[in-house]
């Protein structure tokens, strides 16, 4: 089943962060690290919405 792209809404790190709650230098960090897939638009990323969704369902383990 594949997602037709403009259907997919993307978000900026600003939006991310606030919705998970964390500093936008967080999302920064997961993106990096590969935890959150994000598209780059000339030097900002912004990542869909439906990877945020995801990624606050699923609890990190690497806490502690």
């Amino acid at each position: 089943m594949s997602q037709d792209l403009s259907d997919v809404r993307f978000l900026t790190v600003a939006e991310v962060a606030d919705m998970m709650r964390v500093s936008s230098m967080t999302v920064y960090r997961m993106v990096h690290a590969g935890e959150l897939p994000a598209v780059r638009f000339g030097r900002s990323y912004r990542i869909p919405e439906s990877a945020v969704a995801q990624a606050i369902e699923l609890p990190r383990s690497d806490v502690g």
